[in-house]
């Protein structure tokens, strides 16, 4: 069944940027002598190492494990000898913790149990087994997120995909739609829940199509708006119910989960394969042969910019989309779990201007989907009074979707102004604590 989905206020128009990538089939791209596996690939407590320099492992086996209930296993992507672990700069800019792992290019592969017609309990500690997170970009555990202290009677699967230029999980829908269907009833199943929503932006109408045939979900028809993906209006837009400020999607009854990450799940479930490959986009118009690409856990950004001819009008390099994702300072980065997309964007595509001081149009405010006052935020946070970005802008409650900084003629930071805010004011909590 398809249904028209609801309309949020406010939010901004962005061009989709998707022609390039949208109809070319998932190409398989293996790294070349070493890869780089990050400890620190989802929300939460970093996984530990249990692996050792000269240590021989394969494909699918478990080299780190989560410490925590908020943390998840990380599994080597290759097989061959781990050269130890070094240091080097997550996409957040700042270093980390990564194995080393020297491709013997056999790739032998060792699997979990494949399970069959397995209880709620089961998907969940299989999911948790599997080092399973959220893979549109948050990187939360999914076991956690699949136990809510809440009851919820729904669930809200994010197709909108709303990001420009990315086109990695509508492929998933065109090419893989059965096994993210099995994903998707996994999901269900280990909530307890038999009420679905699939949210589909309608500049995706094949993927509308092909989810429409499952009798067992309904298939919400989206306007192009975004920021569409993000839970709090998907759940609008799908269901009409609202999240408050502050609150969690379960306390409106709804657990969101993406498109990969359902893929991911029926692949732990019914094939055994632990979490350690995705899908993600390479594209912008400073690569001559833009990809979907299914590429394997650490593998360095160098290998993908020259496997799709990076050329040499390419001036920036955002690692996810170009309004919620890292802009990076060189190639000296590796694929994780969260990695949905690589851009390589010339100056026709990026912003080259430098910020002016904040004109007060109020524009900023106006695109904000979660109403808040970003120049105020940003006034607070330049002045270092980062307790009134709180309670006077309401940084806390940012979803950090851009499209304030999109709308601001002035071009002001104001992204960065409202993620340093969050730190600083997390530093003054634990602080307190």
């Amino acid at each position: 069944m398809k249904i028209k989905g609801k309309y949020f206020s406010r939010g901004v128009k962005v061009p989709g940027n998707k022609t390039r990538t949208e109809d070319l089939q998932i190409e398989t791209l293996e790294p070349k002598s070493k890869v780089y596996i990050s400890l620190s690939q989802h929300i939460g407590k970093l996984a530990t190492s249990i692996v050792e320099a000269g240590q021989e492992v394969k494909c699918g086996q478990l080299i780190a494990q989560a410490d925590g209930f908020v943390s998840a296993n990380i599994y080597s992507s290759v097989s061959g000898k781990v050269l130890g672990i070094e240091k080097k700069k997550l996409h957040s800019g700042i270093e980390g913790d990564f194995i080393v792992i020297e491709n013997d290019f056999k790739y032998d592969e060792v699997f979990l149990d494949k399970l069959d017609n397995p209880e709620p309990k089961d998907i969940i500690a299989r999911i948790r087994e599997a080092g399973i997170v959220g893979m549109g970009g948050a990187g939360f555990p999914t076991d956690v997120k699949l136990s809510p202290k809440d009851p919820v009677d729904t669930l809200v699967i994010n197709g909108a995909e709303c990001e420009p230029y990315l086109t990695c999980d509508y492929r998933l829908m065109v090419e893989k739609s059965e096994e993210v269907h099995k994903g998707i009833q996994y999901i269900a199943k280990a909530l307890g829940i038999k009420n679905i929503y699939i949210g589909i932006e309608l500049n995706k109408p094949q993927a509308i199509e092909i989810f429409d045939k499952f009798d067992d979900l309904t298939v919400v028809m989206l306007k192009k708006q975004y920021p569409m993906g993000s839970e709090k209006h998907l759940i609008y837009c799908c269901t009409g119910r609202v999240v408050g400020t502050g609150k969690l999607p379960a306390s409106a009854g709804c657990v969101v989960q993406n498109i990969a990450t359902a893929y991911a799940i029926y692949d732990a479930i019914e094939n055994g394969r632990p979490l350690y490959r995705r899908v993600m986009t390479v594209s912008g118009l400073g690569v001559d042969e833009p990809k979907n690409l299914l590429v394997r856990n650490g593998m360095p950004f160098s290998e993908i910019r020259e496997y799709c001819k990076e050329n040499d009008n390419a001036k920036m390099m955002i690692s996810g989309g170009p309004m919620m994702g890292m802009a990076l300072s060189d190639d000296e980065y590796y694929t994780a779990k969260t990695s949905s997309g690589l851009l390589l964007l010339t100056e026709k595509e990026f912003n080259v201007d430098n910020p002016s001081p904040c004109i007060n149009c109020g524009r900023c405010a106006d695109a904000c989907p979660m109403h808040l006052l970003p120049m105020q935020i940003d006034f607070y946070t330049l002045s270092g009074a980062y307790e009134k970005a709180e309670k006077l802008g309401g940084v806390m409650d940012c979803i950090s979707c851009g499209s304030c900084a999109y709308s601001c003629p002035a071009k002001r930071a104001l992204v960065q102004s409202i993620t340093l805010a969050k730190q600083k004011i997390a530093i003054l909590r634990g602080g307190r604590k």
